[in-house]
C-alpha cells in the first residue's frame, strides 16, 4: 500500500515541550513504519524488531527511540494503515469510474486487512490500555466506504439495492479466512466475484 505523506511528527518527552523531529529523523521514521507494516503483514506480530530495523536500514537503537515498545509501533502503524486506506478513497474517486475506483479500494481494503491480521495480537493488548486508538479509527473505513458505494449506485455503475454495510461484511469476512499462503490471492479473487455481484443489473444513467 502506498505510504500517505506524513504529517511531521512532533515526539514528547515528559516534562518537555514537543519539538518537531529533524529531517533525518522524520525519515528514518517513516521508513520504519512503512518497514513495519509490510513484515507485519507477512510474519504476524512475532515479526523481529532487528529485522524491522535491518530492512529500514537503521540499527535497533533508533527503532527504540522512535517507538519504545512493540506496542507503540503496532499503534502507529496500525493509524497509518487507516488513514492511508481512508485517503486513498478519494484519490480513486477522482482518478477512475465510480465503479472502478470501488473495486481497486477494496483491492486495498486485502491489504489493509492483512496487516490487521498481523497486528492482532497487540490490537488486542491496546484494547486494555488507555489508547484512543479505536476510538480516534472507529467508522472512518465504514465511512469511506459508503462513498465509494454511494457514488457508484448514484451513476448507474452498480446496482441500486446495495447497501455499503453489507459490502463491508461481506469484506470482512475475509479477516477471519484461514491464514494459508494463497490467502491474499484468494481474498483479490474474491473482491472480482462480489464487485461481479455489484455490477449484476447495474442500469448506466438512470
Amino acid at each position: 500500500m502506498a505510504v500517505e505523506p506524513s504529517v511531521i511528527v512532533k515526539e514528547k518527552a515528559e516534562g518537555t515541550e514537543a519539538k518537531p523531529l529533524r529531517a533525518d529523523a522524520q525519515r528514518n521514521r517513516d521508513r520504519l513504519v512503512e518497514v513495519a507494516a509490510a513484515v507485519f503483514a507477512e510474519h504476524g506480530i512475532d515479526a523481529s524488531l532487528e529485522e524491522i530495523a535491518r530492512q529500514a536500514g537503521v540499527g535497533i537503537g533508533t527503532l527504540y527511540r522512535h517507538f519504545p515498545t512493540r506496542e507503540h509501533l503496532v499503534e502507529v502503524v496500525y493509524r497509518r494503515e487507516v488513514e492511508a486506506l481512508c485517503a486513498a478513497a478519494g484519490e480513486l474517486a477522482e482518478k477512475h469510474p465510480s465503479d472502478v475506483a470501488l473495486e481497486q479500494w477494496m483491492q486495498r481494503f486485502v491489504d489493509y486487512i492483512a496487516t490487521k491480521r498481523g497486528l492482532a495480537t497487540s490490537l488486542r493488548i491496546l484494547l486494555n490500555t488507555n489508547s484512543t486508538l479505536f476510538s480516534d479509527t472507529s467508522g472512518r473505513v465504514s465511512q469511506a466506504l459508503r462513498q465509494l458505494v454511494e457514488a457508484a449506485v448514484a451513476d448507474g455503475t452498480i446496482r441500486g439495492d446495495v447497501d455499503a454495510s453489507d459490502v463491508l461484511h461481506a469484506l470482512s469476512g475475509i479477516y477471519s479466512a484461514p491464514d494459508t499462503p494463497e490467502w491474499r490471492d484468494r481474498s483479490r479473487r474474491l473482491v472480482k466475484l462480489l464487485m461481479d455481484g455489484l455490477r449484476f443489473g447495474a442500469v448506466k444513467g438512470r
